[in-house]
């Protein structure tokens, strides 16, 4: 079964002020969590689908990566040592052991599950518990981005339509797109990731179609001319988080509110494209 977009984790220095700044661009953004593996995040949703702004609250608490398991704190620790940005692609799950499994007889990776809990903090106040099973993927020769797959224990506590309300008008996820400069040399592996079965190759890349959203891989070039990409920190990179597009219904509200709140943007073919902390941000119309 093909797997959706579930989110991307991006971290930044400053979770607040990061926070502040989507605010300021409409997207709506929830209260800060705190993880007991030392990060904290805060949280821009949409249906089935969420943005996790993430920082290190206390680094005292990470646990380092051993045999077989994957420390998520210490990914974002480490993934925010070189830059800020996207650092690591989630798809969804109904089964992340079974996911887990599928991995191992594909050769994308042997780590262990992992399993977590926490509290989380409604509209109206009240808090409800939120769990998760994370499965891992891994591609060989390449130490990051990170790729997992995410199932939701308590699904009906996590999505929140008061959370998935924007005031630029962003309704969903459209598009997150890689960059390498060997775009072919990937394909195999996500067509693994996400079951979505064969990529489609076009002149710069490669698409794979999901249940949520698609994911493309392009080359650097192709990158810079329809989402602006810079390639800071990741020029030379094998494989980059580049950009993540969002589906608005009328791209003339984004433009207005980015204005009004003097935050700089660019029209870039049908999108209309953002820089901010390490990675791109495009809106394009549904």
């Amino acid at each position: 079964m093909a797997r959706g977009l579930d989110h991307l984790v991006f971290g930044v220095y400053d979770l607040d002020a990061a926070a502040l700044f989507f605010e300021r661009a409409g997207l709506t953004v929830g209260v800060r969590n705190h993880h007991p593996w030392g990060t904290h995040n805060r949280i821009v949703q949409f249906p089935g689908f969420f943005l996790e702004l993430i920082t290190v609250g206390d680094s005292g608490l990470i646990p380092e990566h051993a045999e077989r398991r994957f420390s998520f704190g210490a990914a974002v620790r480490d993934a925010l040592a070189d830059r800020e940005g996207f650092s690591m692609l989630v798809l969804e799950s109904t089964d992340a052991l079974a996911d887990n499994t599928t991995f191992h007889k594909l050769g994308l990776g042997d780590a262990e599950p992992f399993f977590f809990e926490r509290q989380a903090s409604r509209p109206d106040g009240l808090h409800v518990r939120v769990a998760f099973t994370l499965a891992f993927a891994s591609m060989p020769g390449a130490s990051a981005p990170g790729f997992f797959v995410c199932q939701q224990h308590e699904p009906q506590n996590f999505w929140n339509p008061r959370f998935q309300t924007h005031a630029n008008g962003a309704t969903a996820v459209s598009a997150v797109t890689l960059v390498s400069p060997d775009p072919s040399a990937h394909s195999r592996f996500f067509e693994g990731f996400t079951g979505a079965g064969e990529a489609v190759r076009h002149e710069a890349g490669w698409t794979l179609e999901l249940p949520r959203g698609r994911i493309e891989v392009v080359t650097p070039d192709h990158a810079r001319q329809t989402v602006q990409w810079r390639g800071e920190g990741a020029a030379n990179a094998a494989l980059a988080l580049a950009s993540v597009t969002l589906a608005v219904p009328d791209l003339a509200p984004v433009q207005r509110r980015l204005d009004e709140q003097g935050i700089a943007h660019a029209r870039c073919g049908p999108r209309v494209v953002v820089e901010a902390f390490g990675a791109v941000i495009a809106f394009e119309q549904a």
